[in-house]
């Protein structure tokens, strides 16, 4: 339930923005409008304050929306109200009309992206957890409770990292444009300071996607070797085992972390049957050697072991909160960089360097939004700029039906002095309606695709 109001509140807010940043500049233009629709097919709810105000109405359908204005094109228009007709505005006008309602995502993903930096991110602390072997994370010689403390591109100019999330976005980043880097690191505590680099240029652009830091290496962040609730009648139970003990080694070999403790304790079968393991814990100051038998059981088409037990503490955490003023300035950089970002990953898409994997569609969508919607208003408010980024974003492609195929008319009309003809006009919205269909598709199929566990 909290999924589906989630979205279906997602859905209202970005489209009524949209629509009302044309339904606005319209009026402030002198166009008639003559109505405002949320959704499409049957109309549930209708509004209308006189016979020449406009007609609000709600239908039944709430996967778009549109503002219908008066217009030649689409009907006659009486002679008294040429001077409202949206075909005879002047071209700055009507380009202006158009452009608005992308440019009111992009305003409001400003606002959200500030509100959610007022309000407080609890976010996880830069600390790794320990680095594929193998991987570049490995290669430039981080380790197991490492902080990141900031990165730069250019070895002059530094970034200060504030969570784990800023240094996914950071690198993410730097990925796209191939730029290696070099990263601050110190202990957990702050102690022993030391300079690394990174190698990202070497990546191949279609590894860039939700996935890329973990291709990195950097599968996740630090937590302790301490265990938590130990269900009674398991293996860890029956070994012994009690919650806060924390693990020191297994089989002579150190356990550094919660993560490697997991894999060590997936690992302990054999022919199916689960391999005793040798513990040493500490328990209220004192070391304990204990023997651990996990129990086989099948995980999707592998077998694994299992204890029975909550292995591993929280991740430290830090909350992530601005000023009025640097939240503001933070939301306008933050839409800028995922303008940016969206841009360069539709490119790369187009010319095959990106997977077309990263296009999600309104299953994914309903999706993040019940997850974000759970842990908390901040963290629901990023989603939601974030989506109304893509929004405002994906509007501005020259695509015919899109609010950025119609200012490429009027980049025409500009250049030469006459619009498009109707015959060019009716080619091109016949192939822009191919190539949305096409995008539409993918999405589906990727959305899932997830659902099923093939991406």
């Amino acid at each position: 339930m909290t999924t589906l109001l989630a979205f279906l509140v997602t859905l209202a807010v970005l489209i009524v923005v949209h629509e009302y940043g044309h339904y606005r500049v319209a009026v402030a233009c002198g166009v008639k409008v003559l109505r405002f629709s949320v959704g499409f097919g049957t109309v549930l709810v209708r509004k209308q304050r006189g016979p020449d105000a406009t007609e609000f109405v709600l239908c039944a359908l709430p996967l778009g929306g549109y503002v219908r204005m008066l217009d030649e094109r689409e009907g006659a228009v009486p002679a008294g109200e040429l001077s409202r007709a949206f075909n005879r505005q002047s071209l700055a006008k009507r380009a202006a009309i158009v452009a608005a309602g992308p440019a009111a995502n992009l305003l409001l993903a400003v606002v959200l992206y500030a509100a959610a930096h007022w309000i407080g991110l609890d976010e996880p602390k830069a600390v790794l957890a320990p680095p594929t072997a193998g991987t570049a994370a490995e290669r430039a010689g981080l380790r197991a409770g490492d902080w990141v403390r900031a990165l730069s591109v250019d070895g002059g100019d530094w970034t200060e990292l504030r969570s784990m999330s800023d240094l996914r976005w950071q690198l993410t980043q730097a990925a796209l444009q191939k730029q290696n880097v070099k990263l601050e690191v110190s202990d957990r505590d702050g102690r022993g300071t030391r300079t690394l680099s990174l190698d990202l240029a070497s990546f191949d652009a279609r590894d860039v996607d939700a996935g890329f830091v973990k291709k990195l290496g950097l599968a996740g962040v630090f937590s302790e070797p301490v265990l938590g609730e130990v269900k009674a009648g398991g293996p860890a139970a029956a070994a012994g085992l009690k919650a806060g003990d924390r693990v020191l080694s297994m089989d002579g070999v150190t356990v550094v972390d919660a993560q490697s403790l997991r894999e060590r304790i997936r690992k302990a079968v054999r022919e199916g049957q689960g391999v005793a393991q040798r513990w040493v814990v500490e328990r209220a100051g004192q070391t304990l050697t204990v023997d651990v038998t996990p129990r086989a059981t099948k995980d999707a088409d592998a077998t694994i072991g299992r204890i029975d037990a909550y292995v591993g503490q929280p991740p430290a955490m830090v909350t992530v909160r601005y000023g009025v003023i640097d939240g503001l300035v933070q939301g306008a950089t933050r839409t800028w960089e995922v303008s940016a970002l969206t841009v360069r990953m539709l490119g790369r898409m187009l010319i095959g360097e990106a997977s077309l994997k990263n296009l999600s569609g309104p299953i994914t969508i309903a999706d993040y939004a019940g997850q974000s919607a759970k842990q908390g208003p901040a963290y629901y408010l990023g989603f939601l700029a974030l989506v109304s980024v893509s929004l405002g974003v994906l509007n501005l492609l020259p695509l015919p039906m899109l609010d950025g195929g119609h200012l490429m008319y009027y980049i025409f009309e500009g250049v030469t002095g006459r619009p498009v003809s109707d015959a060019w006009l009716a080619r091109l919205q016949r192939g822009g309606i191919v190539v949305l269909l096409m995008m539409m598709s993918v999405a589906l199929f990727n959305d899932v695709a997830r659902l099923l566990g093939l991406h």
